[in-house]
């Protein structure tokens, strides 16, 4: 049985974003949101992220973007570095995020060179 101490208890920031605009004027930004989450991504700074959905939407409010930073401060120029939350169709809030515990199952085929993240 795992106590405590071996979790593997990393900091990441949860930045959740919430639209604070009608879809179709925030969408008008996305090339270049999604431009700045690549960036992110290759720069090894973002954990994961993506849109959330209420129960029965097909279109998003919110997103959560978790970022490696070591502190608040160097997750909100993360986030302030968002086109948007630059333009002001996105608002944020920003928490520390202790990842205890948890997994991923990543399958690589050789023979087809496939690899899938389940």
């Amino acid at each position: 049985m795992a106590d405590a101490t071996t979790f593997l208890n990393k900091t990441l920031f949860v930045i959740t974003t919430v639209r604070c605009v009608p879809h179709e004027e925030m969408i008008k930004h996305i090339d270049a949101h999604l431009e700045r989450q690549v960036e992110l991504e290759q720069a090894g700074i973002m954990f994961g992220a993506g849109p959330l959905f209420n129960e029965g939407s097909t279109v998003p409010d919110a997103g959560m973007i978790i970022v490696r930073a070591d502190s608040f401060e160097e997750a909100r120029e993360i986030a302030d570095g968002d086109p948007m939350h630059q333009h002001g169709v996105r608002t944020y809030t920003i928490q520390r995020w202790r990842l205890n515990e948890g997994s991923f199952n990543l399958r690589i085929s050789y023979s087809t060179q496939h690899a899938e993240i389940g």
